[in-house]
């Protein structure tokens, strides 16, 4: 007795080959993937923090704001670049990288910006400038993803193949 199964796996050929030509430009995935990256950060300056709250600075607890927010610069400045086989999302503003991983400033000169001398309560004025030791600045890291934001970018890229897939049928 001899048994004969014939398979046609015509659909699921066509859908591999699909597949394996969108690989071809994953561009369109990685820019994708970048954006969801620039909301998650968004999210971290809109939470003040996170996973963790940022320590707040100084200048936060009395303005009663958040820290990182003081201008709004280096919130802005967040850019996604995708390529074929990368994204990189991230700023260009200098002061960043102390914020994002903390450190120290160098000493440094303060002089008066708009006038000739330099005025706070207590000082033996006129100051024409003064020598800044430098600043302790804890980290406050911005560019932060989660383990939950890392299975939707799983999904983003899942949903990806299967939209190829599809497209074969």
């Amino acid at each position: 007795m001899q048994i004969h199964i014939d398979i046609n796996d015509r659909d699921v050929q066509k859908g591999l080959t699909a597949i394996l030509s969108r690989g071809g430009n994953l561009k369109p995935l990685m820019q994708d993937i970048g954006e969801d990256i620039a909301r998650v950060v968004e999210g971290n300056f809109a939470a003040g923090g996170r996973p963790e709250a940022w320590k707040p600075s100084a200048r936060s607890r009395r303005d009663s704001g958040k820290p990182l927010t003081d201008s709004g610069r280096l919130r802005r400045s967040i850019t996604v670049a995708a390529r074929n086989k990368s994204v990189r999302v991230g700023t260009n503003v200098e002061y960043a990288r102390i914020h994002q991983l903390g450190g120290k400033t160098r000493p440094h000169t303060i002089r008066p910006v708009n006038g000739r001398a330099l005025f706070w309560p207590g000082a033996k004025h006129p100051v024409k400038a003064v020598r800044h030791p430098g600043s302790t600045i804890p980290a406050r890291p911005f560019l932060v993803l989660t383990d939950g934001d890392l299975r939707r970018i799983e999904r983003i890229a899942e949903a990806f193949i299967r939209e190829g897939a599809d497209h074969a049928r």
